[in-house]
């Protein structure tokens, strides 16, 4: 995941190099506030797919016991890919420079209350 990220920091134009006497943060603040972004994205994303595929699942199961009810696939990869990246994106778009790394941190603190309040909703019904 990190190399991932590396890679596409770069492209990106950001310093990768890494703090030696902390060498899981990086030099360059900006770096590392991407980083984190970064992680809280794809822990996002994860959740959201988890949470579709459980949807899925039970689509599925109905469509099995009804035959001749037919419809389109409950959830699209792509669909739930665009819908957590515009999620997160959303959600650090009201974030400001000045905001730093307790920014971030709020706005992934709140996506995660956000996905526990929905997989909560879902477990319910």
């Amino acid at each position: 995941m990190r190399s991932a990220f590396e890679a596409w920091a770069q492209r990106d134009g950001h310093i990768v190099r890494r703090r030696e006497d902390k060498p899981d943060e990086y030099l360059v603040f900006e770096t590392q506030r991407r980083w984190v972004i970064w992680q809280a994205a794809l822990a996002h994303g994860k959740t959201a797919a988890a949470t579709a595929k459980y949807s899925a699942q039970k689509a599925a199961s109905k469509e099995s016991a009804d035959p001749v009810r037919a419809s389109a696939p409950a959830s699209d990869e792509t669909a739930v890919r665009n819908r957590v990246l515009n999620e997160v994106l959303d959600a650090f778009s009201d974030l400001d420079d000045t905001a730093g790394i307790e920014g971030v941190l709020k706005v992934i603190q709140g996506l995660k209350k956000k996905q526990k309040a929905l997989a909560e909703d879902k477990t319910e019904s």
